[in-house]
């Protein structure tokens, strides 16, 4: 590995790590930052890629993907990157990262034409006439609006348009994740303030988001790589203890792995055991920007893998509880209850010969492409372009981005991205519905977070709420495991109060939706009675006007939509009383 920073360039230190790993059967996780001046390793041509889509798919059809290049290439022709490569390079690597992902042929077509209408003549009307209009689909998804247009609110928009994009068909967040994956990858040949832009988004939003869809293969890269344009010191620091740490693995691990795999020979449980390194971002987390000197059991986990189904997991639990001794409290089981993108395995730390702290990760081989691809795993499984289709539109096991859709469309730009960002950090947990329903929230959620990821009128309506059967505050945590239940009543209603302990985006906008709307309606009832009030005096009946559709027309010749929205304007002092009654008691014409 090399890294940004000069200081760093050329160590030996990390050389252990990579054998290490190569001693292990485990493959380099960490990522490698480009410098400034390294040329873009992908060259023109579309060969390679159809011999990538070939090896997931043999028998494809790849005369779209060579109609798809040739478009690519002519419309990006004499558009050169930032290294001096020719732009089409850009399309084609991520191209590639998708197909090595095992991606469709859809997907690969709307990854060559990504950029185009955002660079070049080509319109996205062209591109639905040249190849349909999933493809259209795909690639005005990824297109990002014009920021000489939207100014400071082009990013947050960006982000908007995409999470709709995501909710019909989820490839278009597959694909912007390559997309950001292949711009990192050439990073260096950005300035140091765009680095930087580009890193703390990749980090605080695409990261997050790969994970939402379980693809930790491009998850880890995407991090480490942005975690080393964002801070190289942290990062080549990371990197060193990491690499020291696992030079020694083999003495200061292998008694621990040579009792797990004895222990599950012993209940008969065939598997595959190994050590898989951490990712940098991931040990940076947990250990700061000064990580020190790391034991070999903070820079990785055991993996093993297991044969059987999900029976023989937990029989292989038992194993490895029985072989070293667990930490009372720290399993955690993702196969009972699955994480919100599909994950599903079995966690627990126990403690090794020398007294170290080990985590071990157990998992059947049917769950290691999806803990590892997550949604790329079910889309690859279907198979062909028609199965393909229903493995990504409007999957109800991803509530994570049905609660996105509850509340983005209400949010103001600057808050909407906020709140991406809030949303996207947090962890999660797992309650249940007294009817058997998994909820998922994320960490810190409390009771009325619940009650709105329920549903709006659930959410407006709730008085009370019951926690494992005992009644509980609305401001109380919910906790995995719990069963929560919900009291509501036909006049309840949201106070202030509540948006002091509402912890997600969704039920603050929710929150302040209504209480807006209320205060709405306060504002025209009160607007209404002086109006009345005053009209009564000149001898004219409001209610008559209202009836002869005289005040709604005076409503609409002062630019107002409803009624209530002018008896509100009057009652903030938008519209004067005097003016208003001189509408109605002006002499007809």
């Amino acid at each position: 590995m090399t890294t940004t920073d000069p200081a760093h360039q050329g160590r030996p230190a990390v050389r252990p790590a990579r054998a290490a790993r190569r001693r292990l059967g485990v493959a380099a996780l960490s990522a490698r930052p480009f410098r400034p001046g390294r040329p873009d390793p992908v060259q023109p041509g579309v060969e390679p890629l159809i011999a990538a889509h070939r090896a997931v798919y043999p028998s494809v059809d790849v005369h779209e993907l060579r109609r798809a290049y040739a478009v690519a290439e002519r419309m990006h022709r004499g558009q050169p990157r930032k290294s001096g490569a020719p732009y089409v390079t850009h399309p084609l690597a991520v191209a590639m990262i998708l197909a090595a992902m095992g991606m469709d042929t859809t997907t690969l077509v709307a990854a060559l034409l990504h950029d185009t209408v955002e660079d070049t003549p080509y319109t996205l009307g062209e591109v639905r006439a040249d190849f349909g209009d999933e493809i259209a689909v795909l690639v005005d998804g990824v297109t990002k609006l014009d920021g000489e247009k939207w100014g400071d609110r082009a990013e947050a928009e960006t982000f908007r348009k995409i999470v709709l994009a995501a909710a019909a068909d989820l490839r278009v967040l597959v694909i912007k994740l390559a997309d950001r994956l292949h711009n990192l990858r050439t990073i260096g040949f950005q300035s140091p303030h765009k680095r930087e832009r580009i890193a703390n988004a990749s980090l605080e939003l695409l990261g997050p988001f790969a994970e939402r869809l379980g693809i930790y293969v491009l998850k880890r890269e995407l991090d480490d790589l942005a975690f080393a344009a964002r801070d190289p010191a942290a990062h080549a620091a990371t990197e060193v203890a990491v690499a020291d740490a696992l030079a020694d693995v083999d003495t200061a691990l292998g008694p621990a792995l040579s009792r797990l795999r004895s222990a599950l020979a012993e209940h008969r449980v065939r598997a595959r055991v190994s050590l898989r390194p951490r990712h940098l971002y991931s040990v940076y987390r947990d250990l700061g920007a000064d990580p020190g000197r790391m034991r070999p059991s903070e820079a990785g986990r055991v993996l093993i893998v297991v044969d059987g189904d999900d029976q023989e997991c937990y029989i292989a639990l038992g194993a490895v509880h029985s072989a070293l001794r667990p930490i009372p409290g720290r399993v955690k089981d993702f196969i009972a209850l699955p994480k919100f993108n599909l994950y599903q395995s079995l966690h627990t730390v126990v403690i090794g010969p020398e007294g170290d702290l080990l985590d071990v990760i157990v998992r059947s081989r049917a769950m290691h492409p999806v803990a590892e691809y997550g949604i790329v795993a079910h889309i690859r499984a279907a198979g062909n372009e028609a199965a393909t289709a229903d493995a990504v539109a409007g999957r109800r096991d991803l509530g994570w981005l049905r609660q996105l859709l509850t509340w983005q469309s209400s949010a103001p730009s600057a808050e909407f991205l906020h709140s991406l960002r809030a949303e996207l950090a947090t962890g999660h947990v797992a309650a249940f519905t007294p009817a058997g329903d998994v909820m998922a929230l994320p960490a810190g959620a409390t009771a009325i977070d619940f009650a709105y990821a329920l549903g709006t009128e659930t959410g407006d309506r709730c008085i009370g709420v019951l926690i494992n059967g005992r009644l509980a505050a609305l401001s109380a945590e919910i906790r995995s495991g719990q069963v929560v239940e919900i009291l509501t009543a036909p006049g309840g209603g949201p106070s202030e109060e509540w948006l002091e302990f509402a912890t997600t985006a969704q039920t603050r906008v929710r929150i302040q939706h209504w209480l807006a709307s209320r205060r709405a309606d306060e504002a025209a009832d009160t607007g209404r009675r002086g109006l009345a009030l005053a009209l009564a005096a000149h001898g004219i009946d409001l209610l008559a006007a209202e009836a002869q559709g005289e005040s709604l027309a005076i409503a609409r010749g002062l630019g107002f939509v409803e009624l209530d929205d002018m008896y509100a304007a009057m009652d903030g002092g938008r519209l004067s009383l005097d003016e208003l009654v001189g509408r109605f008691t002006e002499p007809a014409t």
